[in-house]
């Protein structure tokens, strides 16, 4: 039977209190999410527009609605590799490349995990919670409160001023805790060698973006006590030749990569090139969070608490559990 679009769609998830980052705050989170049909099997697939691309939730269901028709005579797989040369990488990509991940595993009745060449089923992984941009009495109040959650690797947002004085505040509201940063581009300006040693001295185990796009070169030479990884500079495995040198260290995300097709291939071309893998996520609910888990298995740093940042999840999400993500019964 054909591929046929049963649906796309945006959706409105509030988020829990408020989530800042150095570009600003978000009270919620607006999501695309395609459910594709054929021969009676409905696979679905969720993507979260990025927002320093220029997406927005609507453009991306109308993407979806534009490319769907054009994959109709084909199968699961076919349909997922013409999506490639369709679509560019972004969160529409993303939603319609999952969902026809979801559709080919229900019809061949296999799990994700075996469909994707996975050696063996998904299983739990520590993941960071995010610490939200703050004064730094109020982030060591959120860290405080989120280990006594049960989280034990947060991930500091952090903005090229009075960094070094949030990570110490962190460090003394939550001591037993492991800690990673995310500069968002933000130290272009900064002694990139002095704030790592710093930072490494404070316990942090590795720095994410430090300096813009475009700038990735400033780390030529800088032989820092940790690693330092690529977010928005990698975006598709086709970034690997260009900022490779630069960092230890890339972080996939599906929806940069514009679903798991590409995800995967930049795992592999991080994997040639002796990268380290971390597998994170924009906000989302766990239907977004899925194919990544599948991915997360590859990873040394683990960043999946899209879901737990939301005031709500959909029903049978994953559980955030001691620090840990566990995949919901279907994935079992």
């Amino acid at each position: 039977m054909a591929i046929q679009l049963k649906s796309a769609r945006v959706e409105r998830w509030p988020v829990a209190g408020e989530f800042v980052i150095a570009r600003g705050a978000k009270d919620h989170v607006d999501v695309v999410v395609a459910e594709i049909e054929s021969d009676g099997a409905v696979g679905r697939g969720e993507g979260t527009p990025i927002y320093y691309h220029g997406e927005d939730a609507a453009g991306c269901r109308d993407a979806i609605l534009r490319v769907v028709p054009h994959l109709a005579a084909m199968s699961a797989a076919e349909a997922r590799a013409a999506v490639q040369e369709m679509l560019g990488a972004g969160a529409a990509r993303n939603a319609l490349d999952c969902a026809l991940w979801d559709l080919e595993a229900r019809q061949r009745g296999v799990p994700l995990w075996r469909l994707a060449g996975c050696d063996g089923p998904p299983t739990p992984r520590v993941t960071a919670f995010t610490i939200s941009l703050a004064a730094p009495d109020r982030m060591a109040e959120q860290a405080a409160a989120a280990v006594a959650d049960g989280w034990r690797l947060l991930k500091l947002k952090l903005t090229g001023e009075g960094d070094r004085a949030r990570v110490v505040a962190v460090r003394d509201g939550a001591p037993d805790a492991r800690l990673i940063v995310d500069a968002n581009e933000s130290w272009g300006q900064l002694d990139l060698l002095g704030e790592a040693e710093a930072l490494a001295e404070l316990g942090v185990e590795m720095i994410e973006q430090p300096v813009p796009v475009g700038a990735d070169a400033l780390l030529d030479g800088v032989y820092a006590p940790l690693p330092f990884v690529a977010d928005e500079s990698c975006q598709t495995a086709a970034d690997i030749a260009r900022i490779g040198t630069f960092y230890d260290g890339v972080n996939i995300k599906l929806d940069k990569a514009g679903g798991l097709t590409e995800a995967l291939r930049l795992a592999d071309a991080a994997d040639a090139a002796g990268l380290g893998i971390m597998v994170g996520c924009m906000l989302s609910t766990s239907l977004g969070i899925a194919p990544a888990f599948v991915l997360a298995q590859r990873a040394q740093w683990v960043d999946l608490d899209g879901p737990a940042l939301l005031a709500r999840d959909r029903e049978d999400g994953f559980r955030f559990e001691d620090g840990r993500i566990s995949g919901p019964p279907a994935q079992a």
